[in-house]
């Protein structure tokens, strides 16, 4: 797979998991002779055991102008963003600097393929419930739906997403100097950006944060 972003890169592989795994709504988008079709989807990554990102499962309604698309043309491309926000000059020190934005985001070439049988859409649509309940005092399983699961699942297709190339980006405030870094961080943390904070400190290992 295509990658890292230069110096915006991730600072490992466990990062764009991390990404994959903590945003897991993406924008899947196909091309159809009329032009674009898109769709926010939840998708769970895939990795091999070295690492390395080998597809992205999900599903859709089946009224979704998508599964055409991709049975047409399966290549489509997804799109995930991360943590993110506005960096203000108002923070500065230096007010000859100019606004930007943090953000870590990623897209990836996939080719679809649709799941035809229950057997292959009931593990996709258990896993996803599991990955979003799993923190949950009283997690939910689709079990306790009981005979309404079918009927609902059956509205529904599966399909996974092969991974081609991609690339991966997470600016994080690298290319700026010691002083402005520092304002940056200030600044998230008076504004309680505790957790775009939290990621760039993660991307600027050894810089001054406090």
């Amino acid at each position: 797979m295509n990658g890292a972003d230069g110096k915006f890169a991730p600072p490992g592989p466990s990062d764009v998991a991390r990404l994959l795994k903590e945003f897991p709504l993406a924008w899947l988008v196909a091309t159809a002779a009329e032009g674009f079709h898109a769709s926010p989807l939840p998708l769970r990554p895939r990795f091999d055991a070295d690492g390395r990102l080998l597809e992205l499962d999900g599903h859709m309604s089946r009224a979704n102008p998508l599964v055409g698309a991709f049975r047409a043309h399966p290549r489509g491309l997804a799109m995930f963003m991360g943590p993110q926000g506005y960096i203000s000059p108002s923070w500065m020190t230096d007010r000859t600097q100019a606004p930007t934005w943090n953000y870590v985001a990623a897209h990836f070439t996939v080719d679809i393929t649709f799941i035809g049988t229950d057997a292959g859409l009931d593990p996709l649509l258990d896993d996803i419930v599991d990955a979003m309940e799993s923190h949950r005092a009283h997690a939910w399983s689709t079990a306790e739906m009981g005979p309404r699961y079918r009927k609902l699942a059956d509205r529904v297709i599966g399909f996974h997403a092969a991974v081609r190339s991609g690339r991966i980006k997470f600016k994080m405030g690298q290319d700026e100097r010691e002083d402005v870094y520092g304002d940056i961080v200030h600044g998230l943390g008076d504004e309680g950006s505790t957790e775009l904070l939290e990621w760039m400190r993660r991307c600027n290992p050894g810089r001054h944060s406090e």
